[in-house]
């Protein structure tokens, strides 16, 4: 497999003379150009599989029709915003103060708009971003796997998912941060590409970046991909401010690709290069991302109600506020008090979970429960658990070792790409166990697509290496039959939890039968 950063064990070509058309080793270009064109085949699996992932979401969404879990919460602030540009308390008919920034109740009231203030309406908002974000995901794994089969398991297994398929499914912020996430993701890995293109399209002008002069340090042009994953991570805030470990993690691996690119190339001084030809852009994609997300708050800033929205003033006996100064520092008074709140929440919730468990499904989320239901028994359940598929859920710790190993033994930086963005979805909470801080497994959402990948990334060494590499026949042979046979079960798995994903009524019987960690899911 091709490395996404340096391959360590290649040296770069060095040149003696600078040359106008000087060639470009083999080794070099492998490792700067882009991917190749996507093919047909490619296109129609990705169809397919996103086409699986729309119908099986579709079926039956409105159901049930009243809200569940925090929908009572996020559908009706949805449907605030859209009548007053912020959250509203109609039992006083003032202002509400929420803690979680706009932008995901803004996305839920756009399908309140279109299809009213009923259960599809605010549902369909999360099955549409749900849908593309296992897209994305089939897009960015072609462009890192180079593999049309490795790019449709990868949205298979998204798709097939019980976490991402309930949130998908329901009127809560996590999936839009998610998918905020996956977007910026994608444009990162463009931005790599689009970066590395255009050093090797410098390579074939006769650019040494091995030799001294401004002439072999080129100017590579405005990074438009990493523009637009600045603004999606800006976005992502905009959802909850837990994705900022996104936006450290993504400005860093902007730099570590630009001094990759760099060594490819040839460059002695590829990290003082890097970064005083690049570092600039890191303070473009803070801003732009800072720009992004105080766009979200554009209902708030226009708004004459929301909550501390003339607290400077009213705290100081003034009427009006002064321009720009004061509404920037009455948001930064609401995010100070936002903050206090998220640190000290506390309160047990039956539900709650720590990070630890996360991967081993220690503590799944009811989030519908009824026992009314036509079933054809005595006694009937009906249940929205969520539960990721424990077959897939369970796989993904072993292939997150499997993962550090490969990368350490293959020194493949995609191994690396995808290790460090998985754990940044579940590590920093960590940082809260010893408070004690409320927490739950859907906090682990943006984490699954990376996890998902992981898994792909094993599964493709299982497989092994292509037709044309050889020997590759047997082994090829036996490690698809595997990988076939994995899907095959993750599938299976899927079908069995998913009258408790989609709230069917069941038998309490077949519903308890279900409950394969017994009280730990009930």
């Amino acid at each position: 497999m091709t490395s996404v950063l340096t391959d360590a064990s290649e040296t770069p070509p060095q040149a003696a003379e600078p040359s106008p058309a000087r060639p470009v080793a083999d080794a070099v270009r492998r490792r700067l150009a882009r991917p190749g064109p996507a093919t047909p085949g490619f296109w129609l699996a990705a169809a397919l599989v996103t086409g699986i992932a729309l119908l099986l979401r579709m079926v039956n969404l409105a159901h049930p029709k009243e809200t569940v879990f925090d929908e009572v919460y996020y559908a009706n602030e949805a449907w605030d915003l859209l009548q007053h540009g912020v959250e509203w308390n109609p039992e006083d008919n003032t202002p509400q103060y929420v803690v979680h920034p706009p932008l995901g109740k803004w996305m839920i009231g756009l399908g309140e708009q279109i299809f009213g203030y009923n259960s599809f309406g605010w549902r369909i908002a999360a099955v549409t971003v749900g849908v593309v974000s296992i897209l994305l995901i089939v897009l960015a794994a072609r462009r890192l796997f180079r593999s049309t089969i490795l790019a449709a398991t990868a949205g298979l297994l998204m798709s097939l998912d019980g976490m991402h398929f309930v949130l998908s499914r329901a009127a809560l912020l996590d999936i839009f941060l998610m998918f905020w996430i996956v977007v910026a993701f994608f444009f990162l890995v463009l931005d790599r590409e689009q970066r590395r293109a255009r050093w090797l399209a410098a390579l074939e002008r006769g650019v040494d970046p091995s030799r001294p002069g401004a002439g072999n340090r080129p100017r590579l042009g405005v990074p438009w991909y990493r523009l637009a994953c600045a603004v999606s991570l800006g976005l992502a805030c905009g959802v909850k401010w837990s994705a900022l470990w996104y936006v450290l993690l993504f400005v860093a691996l902007t730099l570590i690709f630009d001094i990759s690119a760099r060594r490819a190339a040839g460059s002695r001084h590829a990290i003082r290069d890097g970064i005083l030809d690049d570092g600039g852009w890191i303070f473009a994609v803070f801003g732009l991302a800072l720009a992004a997300y105080l766009a979200t708050w554009t209902g708030w800033f226009l708004s004459d109600d929301g909550y501390f929205r003339h607290w400077y003033a009213q705290s100081n006996g003034r009427t009006g506020d002064r321009p720009v100064i004061d509404p920037l520092y009455n948001l930064w008074h609401y995010h100070v008090e936002a903050y206090k709140f998220h640190t000290g929440l506390s309160s047990k919730h039956q539900y709650q979970s720590w990070p630890w468990m996360w991967l081993l499904l220690g503590r799944p989320v009811a989030f519908y429960w009824n026992t009314d239901g036509p079933c054809g028994a005595g006694s009937c359940a009906s249940e929205i658990l969520l539960l990721g598929t424990p077959l897939l859920w369970w796989s993904f710790l072993p292939a997150l070792i499997a993962l550090g190993w490969l990368a350490i033994a293959r020194r493949d930086g995609r191994a690396w790409l995808i290790m460090v963005c998985a754990l940044a979805g579940i590590v920093p909470w960590f940082q809260n166990m010893p408070e004690h801080r409320t927490m739950f497994y859907f906090y682990a959402l943006p984490a699954e697509p990376f996890l998902v990948l992981a898994v792909v990334y094993v599964l493709g060494a299982v497989i092994g290496p292509p037709r044309h590499v050889k020997p590759a026949s047997d082994h090829r042979l036996i490690g698809s039959i595997v990988a076939g046979a994995y899907v095959l079960l993750v599938a299976a798995c899927f079908a069995y939890f998913y009258p408790i994903y989609s709230g069917m009524d069941i038998t309490y019987t077949e519903w308890f039968s279900r409950m394969w960690l017994g009280s730990r899911w009930v």
